[in-house]
């Protein structure tokens, strides 16, 4: 797509994406929604179902408008909640930490304990994941500094007391070697720190979460503004120890040992987190192997580093467990959620973090002004309730109805292999990749294919035809995710089913040109 394109005359709300939008046919404005399905009005004003398989990108697990919060929430606006009491005890948001921890230790089986730290988005929960863990190192890297420091000051009073000696093979006197170490130790500790994550990671586009995310295209352009990360393959087993080994770096300590004075190397904490998604969304809808996820954790335990789990998008019951990480024998130093968190309404996320590592001074270094308040905390509660409600029908609803929509994409993928490449994900977390279309025979298709937006002509097209939204991922826009409420129902996977039948014959069989821009 050219950067030439322009928005309707006058619109001044973010026209390039508008424009984008436009020549795609996805730029509908939507005037009511519930359950599965938005609505559009039509030229005469009549309202139009559209199927919503988008679902907020994660945020609907209990379906747009659901009646149960709805109500809640018209009760609470009536008794006129307080929104902003900032600074202000919330017992509210204590209620939500509570419950989460039931959730969350139920699932596991443990009684870990998790502290909260409030935000309103996924990405400022990730901020949050990523400062609070930045300021932990730096106190551990004080800690350590202070104590060698003491060591050294020991050593130092030893030697001048004759009880030691400096080997000649180390320095020339005690001065010297000090002055070596201090500057060796200085330029350790000023080594920025560095973030973990695996290659195909997306966790938001703030200044710092954006470093986290694979996709060069968001994350270059603001290199300079935050720690850096480095990337680890999936696929290979025993990446992770290489990228620690050729990263890692150590400060020098003094001992005594036997009357002589010996230099030692002590591991400085450099590594801040290892930040992951269990199933990452954004990068194409790929669930972390078992194999891997255990890789990171023991090593990560190994080298003291804290691994944040992201379920943002995957968590909240979406795989058919509270946390998507449970499959996966995965437990998180901190865990970060959001999206449905809020029901469908509210602006709702949190970050827990594991009591042994909570800093009770991040709550004076870290705030954020929409956060805890009574609305939202009151509303998470109630999402809550509900997937908690009949021993968590919710959960296992949502591995029914992701079972029975995946059997559907294979089924199309088996249909149609020279289309589909790969059907992948859990519950209802799920992609249908398709085939790169750029060397294609028909030039329509093979144009679309080489504009980098197939996936959105492609959801373009089955807007218009078929009145059903989906996206692709937007790391891999080959790659159409589907992330509806758990009351979806037969009906709807099966218009589904005739939508992407539909287009899959279209690349298959056509030159495809229904997927072109719209002029």
């Amino acid at each position: 797509m050219s950067d030439e394109r322009t928005a309707p005359e006058g619109d001044l709300a973010e026209p390039f994406l508008l424009a984008v939008l436009a020549s795609g046919g996805l730029d509908a404005e939507y005037v009511r929604a519930e359950g599965n399905t938005l609505y559009r009005r039509g030229e005469d004003g009549e309202e139009i179902p559209v199927l919503d398989y988008v679902g907020g990108y994660g945020s609907l697990m209990l379906g747009h408008s659901n009646p149960e919060i709805i109500a809640y929430a018209k009760t609470l606006l009536d008794q006129r909640t307080p929104v902003h009491a900032q600074f202000s005890r919330h017992p509210y948001a204590g209620d939500v930490a509570a419950a989460l921890n039931r959730i969350i230790q139920r699932e596991r089986g443990d009684d870990e304990q998790y502290y909260a730290i409030f935000a309103n988005s996924g990405a400022e929960a990730v901020e949050a994941a990523m400062k609070h863990a930045e300021l932990d190192r730096g106190l551990r890297v004080t800690e350590l500094t202070e104590e060698i420091a003491g060591h050294i000051d020991d050593v130092r009073e030893q030697v001048a007391a004759g009880a030691a000696t400096v080997p000649a093979h180390v320095a020339d006197s005690i001065d010297d070697l000090v002055a070596e170490v201090r500057t060796r130790n200085e330029a350790q500790s000023a080594r920025p720190p560095l973030f973990l994550t695996p290659e195909g990671a997306f966790h938001g586009k703030l200044a710092g979460s954006v470093q986290l995310t694979h996709n060069e295209g968001y994350r270059l352009p603001f290199k300079a503004l935050a720690a850096q990360a480095r990337f680890v393959p999936r696929d290979q087993p025993g990446a992770l120890r290489k990228i620690i080994d050729e990263e890692r770096g150590h400060l020098l300590d003094l001992v005594v040992e036997g009357g002589r004075v010996r230099v030692v190397e002590r591991d400085a904490p450099l590594f801040t987190a290892f930040v992951l998604e269990p199933v990452q969304g954004e990068g194409g809808i790929h669930e972390l192997s078992r194999e891997f996820t255990q890789e990171v954790q023991q090593v990560c335990a190994e080298h003291g580093i804290p691994v944040v789990v992201d379920e943002i998008q995957s968590g909240m019951g979406r795989t058919g467990t509270f946390l998507a990480a449970t499959h996966l024998g995965l437990r998180g130093d901190y865990y970060t959620l959001a999206k449905s968190l809020g029901g469908g309404i509210a602006k709702a996320a949190v970050t827990l973090v594991r009591k042994p590592l909570y800093r009770g001074q991040f709550e004076l270094a870290h705030s954020s002004t929409f956060a805890k308040d009574s609305f939202s905390c009151l509303i998470a509660l109630k999402v809550l309730e509900i997937m908690e409600a009949d021993d968590g029908e919710v959960y296992r609803r949502a591995a029914e109805r992701g079972e029975r929509l995946l059997a559907m994409l294979r089924a199309v993928r088996a249909d149609f292999p020279g289309v589909v490449s790969d059907v992948r994900g859990r519950g209802l977390m799920l992609g249908l990749e398709f085939h790169d279309q750029s060397a294609a025979d028909a030039q329509p298709l093979r144009q679309v294919a080489g504009s980098g937006f197939f996936g959105y002509f492609v959801a373009g097209h089955i807007l218009r035809t078929h009145r059903i939204r989906v996206f692709p991922t937007s790391s891999a826009v080959n790659t159409l995710r589907f992330e509806p409420s758990v009351y979806l129902t037969d009906g709807e996977i099966d218009r589904l089913e005739a939508a992407l039948r539909d287009v899959c014959a279209i690349i298959r069989d056509t030159d495809g040109q229904a997927l072109a821009p719209v002029a």
